[in-house]
């Protein structure tokens, strides 16, 4: 079968399209045929050697997929760590979900990571009750991709007042169709500065941030009393910056999230896929795709994204 290999660590020229053995599953395990992939800021991390846990190449790159079970031919979408960008592939069955009948292939790739990311976000920042998230303001980086793109929608259905970080007034334009209410270019203006305006000076209650270096301290200044940033990435490839004396005088705090741990959690996920599928069954959530390549493309697509020109989610067609 045909894969998508990292052959050493690098950019995106250390992916190859390489034949691999056939993937055997043992009880416990199911069979999947690979449709399509979702690429996420991880899998960029992952080719680069920055993703904590990752065996050394080489290795079958991707960690989102859509595809067939072989068992019983129901469409399936689903999560791993690592060798998703392959023809067929074995995972685990508790990470795996039906697609909507209406959603593509793609649709159903470009969803497992960025929406359970997205609400596990505002789990985190406590803000899963609409009765408690009106009037809340919330400030999501990098709100034109994968998970940001998710993040507005699930904050558009719980009544939060969202603020959003990106490079383009075009991108903005975009996520307030979604239901963002606040653009912020940050290549304009300082977003810090640009919240302070926007609040009046008092902040917002929830900060999702995937930057890194000195941005998490930024973040944190960017909250009001009692606030939260989430921390669920360091796509600066920076190590975060955090003065804990800035907690001091707002009572605010800082949480992890790390899809990978949670994932292990099976009640956790199942109860967010219980909400997620709600949501997606009324057709109130969709993926938003930006671009859609064949894996023969796949350096292309992770180049789009490590330099941050897709819009929602790139996707890469694995089936011949």
């Amino acid at each position: 079968m045909k894969a998508i290999v990292i052959s050493r660590l690098g950019g995106p020229e250390v992916l190859e399209i390489q034949d691999a053995p056939e993937p055997l599953p043992v009880p416990g395990q199911e069979l999947v045929r690979v449709q399509a992939g979702g690429l996420n800021f991880a899998d960029v991390l992952t080719a680069c050697g920055g993703y904590p846990g990752t065996p050394k190449p080489p290795l079958i790159a991707g960690r989102e997929f859509c595809g067939v079970r072989v068992r019983d031919g129901q469409r399936v979408m689903g999560y791993m760590q690592w060798s998703a960008f392959a023809e067929r592939i074995v995972t685990r069955p508790e990470l795996l979900w039906p697609v909507p009948a209406a959603w593509s292939d793609e649709e159903g790739a470009a969803f497992p990571v960025n929406y359970f990311t997205a609400y596990f976000a505002y789990w985190k920042a406590g803000l899963l009750d609409p009765g408690k998230s009106d009037r809340t303001r919330v400030l999501i980086h990098a709100v034109a991709g994968g998970v940001g793109t998710a993040a507005v929608q699930i904050g558009k259905l719980l009544g939060v007042e969202m603020y959003g970080t990106s490079s383009s007034e075009e991108k903005l334009q975009r996520v307030k169709d979604l239901g963002l209410q606040h653009g912020i270019n940050y290549k304009q203006r300082d977003y810090e500065e640009a919240i302070k305006d926007l609040t009046h000076g008092e902040g917002v209650d929830a900060v999702f941030e995937m930057l890194g270096g000195e941005h998490t301290n930024k973040s944190v200044r960017c909250l009001r009393d009692f606030g939260r940033v989430i921390v669920y990435g360091s796509a600066t490839g920076e190590k975060a910056q955090l003065d804990t004396r800035l907690l001091y005088a707002k009572g605010a705090s800082v949480h992890g999230l790390w899809l990978t741990y949670l994932s292990a959690n099976r009640n956790l996920m199942n109860e967010a896929w219980k909400q997620l599928a709600a949501w997606a069954a009324q057709g109130r959530l969709r993926p938003v795709i930006g671009h859609v390549l064949p894996m023969e493309r796949a350096r292309e697509a992770y180049k789009l994204l490590s330099e941050g020109k897709n819009f929602g989610k790139v996707v890469l067609k694995i089936a011949m």
